[in-house]
Formats: C-alpha cells, structure tokens, sequence
C-alpha cells in the first residue's frame, strides 16, 4: 500500500535539515521573521491582544517559551497563541493568494514556541519558517475553487500545517508527525463566516487558534497520542467532505527542489490582500496629480468579484471597527485619499470615525470585471479611475501591489516597517540589536536568547 499523503509530508519534514535550504530560501526566512516580530510588537497594543493575553494569564501555566512584549515565560501553547494573535492582529504580516489566501507567518510563532522549549538555535528555527510557508502555500493552491469559495476559511488549512512545523520543532519522528497532523486537522476548521460582512476581532484570531491547534496536536502525539492517517485524502478526510476538487499531487511533488517563501508576499498595506492594489493605484494617481479630497467626485475600482463581495458590500460602507475597516475598501481608499498614507494610525477608533473620511466613502465604487477574473491569481489587476469635480477621468492599472515578489519590499523597507510598528515599544538601541539578531540568525546559538529582546521596554500607552 503506498503511504498517505500525510506520511509524505511528515517523513520530508522530520528529514529536513538547514543544509537542504537554498540560500534565498534562508534570505527571506529571515526577512519574514524581521517582519513579522514588528507586526507582533505592533500588535502587542492592539485591544484584542490584551483581552487574549488576559485571559491566557489566568488559564496558562509558566513554561519554556516567551510571550513578546510581556516577556511572561509561558507553557508553548499559550505561548505560540499569544505570539501568532500579535503577529496577525493589524493584518499587516505576509500574504500569499492562489486559490486560496493565506498568512503563512501566522505559523513562526509555533516553530518559536516549540523551538524554544527544545533549545534550539537559529538554523533550526529557519528550517522551521522555511516549512510552515512550504505547506501552507502549497495547500494554497491545491484547492480549485479554494475553499474560500465554499464557505470555509484558510485556517481550516493552517491546521494541517501548524502541526508539521511544531511537530519538526519538537523533533518527532515522521509516525509523530503523522499523527498530529492527524490530531490538528481532523478536529480544526473554520467557518467562513469569520471574514463575511460585519467583521469581529475572530478575524484575526482563527489563524493564530489554527496554530494554537497544532502545537497542542504536536504535543500530544509527543506522548504518543494518535491521529487519522487517512485526514486528507481518505474517507471523510477534508477532500471527501469539502469537495472533490483538488490538486493533491501540489502537495508533495517537488519537495526539496524549490522553496514557495521565495514566492510569498509581504503586505505594505495593514488591510486585506486584496486592498493592496487598489490602494496603490489610487496613491499614484493622488500624488501625481496633487488631488484634495473635494476635488474628487468618484473613485471606480474594477476588480475581482471575491474583491466586490468581500470588501464592498454594505457593512463595508458603514465600518465601526479595525476589523471592518481594513477589510473595506471605501474605507481604505477614503482613508489613502484624505491622509495620503494607509499605515496602522489609519486604523484607529478616531480615525475611522473621522468625518471627512466618512464623507469620502460613498464616492467609491467598486465593480466586478470578468476580464480581470480571467488573468487572477497570476495578476491581481485593478483598474482605478478618479472622476474630478471638474470633469476629468483620471486612470491607473496596476497588474500587483508593492510587496509582491515581483515588485518586493527591499530589506531597508521591511526595517522600516519594523522600526515603525516597535518604536512605541522599545529604543533604537534595542531595536538595531534585534535586526542584528534576525539577519545573522543562522549563527544565533538560541532562539531563546532573540526572543529575550523582544520584552517592552517602555509604555504602550
């Protein structure tokens, strides 16, 4: 009989050494991981991150693994939840879309966790990362339609793939694997409901529970705890109860010869993917031709009809919260053309409700085009056109936002973004000895040691 396909997987992950990594597949396992420690530490003053950890304090345990900002010593469940809620909070961490969307760095913070409970070293916690975008893309485009267009969310995926990076971190043997992927997948997934009109702070909490899953999944088969081997392609496994149409062989075929995290792309943007280039265009065209908000009298988006019914339908027009408001693309552009900037101060409580953003969110209209549908996910073409107050039609086409891998954020840029989301937080000083950590994480001797940098060293507030 020919193995599972999980086995498949599980047997690649627990052989996978540092030595297998191409050298830019360790290039952007560090960018990534520079990334997404400033979306934590953003993310560390967000409400939602302080009613999670709240309720964390009183239900964890003191453990091996460190809570960011805090610095609170955590058992690596509570722990890798914490992290990976700071990571997602502000959606500003990295993107991936074919088929289906994904925030592949939602899963470091369980390789993190687990790597520091096993007292592992920076080459580890790479090949950590490396896997966790691996799988996730790779289940990204094994779905056709991705399972967002059958009512599911991706973390339903994320399940599948936290549990190989905890697994590996916790060096379990490929039966272990097996099972916890077995364990996390056959009882984790999500209902689209969390990403479809009025939006909730669960928007950014299914991923991070996703990883939560497979830490815990990881563990328990650690102990010798058992799972369905059959979870993907076997009876009542995900093909058979969500549909029989995937690619399953995207999964396992080639595994070794490239690497996807040099395909993924990282968000210049703190809203969703789809946001991005829209957003994009119309900076173009605002700082080109020096536009005021009262010069502009519509502003018509063509873009994919998912874009139409996920970020324009009537609660869009009426955001009252983060959650909504980086998921609206009236918002997003309302805001791009009054600021002129779309960064995490564009989401705040008084900037959402700012009446001369509000005021600007009628004149967006945004229209599904079949043509644009036709060249999707390859392209993510818009078509953005500002009508003025007098008369004339102003237009952009961009085929990809800024931070896509063909248009990526350079190394100075993601430092940037860092320094930016951690200022709050802690001094230059401390911030340059992070990056220093992160870029020479090859030679960083403990992963423990990088996480003890990451504690405030002052007052959010």
């Amino acid at each position: 009989m020919s193995p599972t396909i999980s086995h498949v997987i599980a047997r690649f992950a627990a052989d996978l050494r540092f030595d297998h990594l191409s050298d830019d597949a360790v290039r952007q396992a560090r960018r990534f991981l520079l990334d997404s420690l400033g979306c934590a530490l953003g993310g560390y003053q967000q409400p939602d991150v302080d009613i999670a950890r709240a309720v964390l304090d009183e239900t964890g345990r003191e453990g091996p693994a460190t809570v960011i900002g805090s610095g609170r010593r955590m058992d690596v469940r509570s722990a890798a939840l914490a992290n990976a809620l700071m990571v997602r909070a502000q959606d500003y961490n990295d993107i991936y879309w074919k088929q289906d969307p994904s925030h592949p760095s939602d899963i470091i913070p369980a390789a993190i966790a687990c790597a520091e409970r096993q007292g592992k070293d920076g080459r580890e916690l790479i090949v950590g990362i490396v896997l966790g975008h691996e799988f996730e893309m790779r289940w990204c485009e094994a779905a056709h339609p991705g399972i967002r267009e059958r009512g599911w969310h991706h973390a339903t995926l994320t399940a599948f793939v936290s549990p190989i990076v905890a697994g590996r971190m916790l060096d379990l043997d490929a039966d272990r694997i097996q099972h916890a992927i077995g364990i996390s997948a056959s009882r984790h997934a999500t209902l689209g409901a969390v990403t479809a009109g009025k939006l909730t702070m669960m928007k950014n909490t299914v991923d991070p529970m996703a990883t939560e899953s497979g830490v815990l999944a990881a563990l328990l088969a650690e102990k010798g705890f058992t799972g369905p081997e059959h979870v993907i392609e076997g009876k009542e496994g995900i093909v058979h109860c969500l549909g029989p149409e995937w690619t399953l062989e995207v999964l396992t075929d080639g595994l070794g010869e490239s690497w996807r995290i040099t395909q993924c792309g990282m968000k210049a943007f703190p809203t969703e993917a789809l946001t991005h280039t829209p957003i994009s265009a119309l900076l173009d065209l605002v700082r080109e031709h020096d536009l005021a908000p009262e010069q502009v009298e519509r502003i018509d988006v063509r873009s994919l009809a998912r874009a139409a019914d996920i970020l324009a339908d009537p609660s869009k027009y009426e955001p009252d919260s983060k959650e909504t408001a980086d998921h609206s693309l009236p918002y997003c552009l309302a805001v791009a053309l009054v600021d002129r900037q779309v960064t995490p101060a564009q989401f705040t409580e008084e900037k959402i409700r700012d009446p001369r953003v509000r005021a600007q969110l009628r004149k967006v209209v945004v229209e599904a085009d079949p043509e644009i549908e036709k060249v999707f996910p390859e392209l993510q073409r818009v078509v953005v056109t500002v009508t003025t107050t007098d008369g004339r039609r102003l237009e952009r086409q961009l085929d990809y936002p800024k931070g896509d891998p063909r248009n990526p954020l350079t190394d100075e840029e993601i430092e940037q973004k860092f320094d930016a989301l951690a200022e709050p937080l802690l001094s230059a000083a401390r911030r340059d000895e992070i990056k220093r950590a992160v870029w020479d994480l090859e030679n960083l001797d403990s992963v423990g040691r990088l996480m003890g940098l990451l504690v405030a060293e002052r007052n959010r507030r």
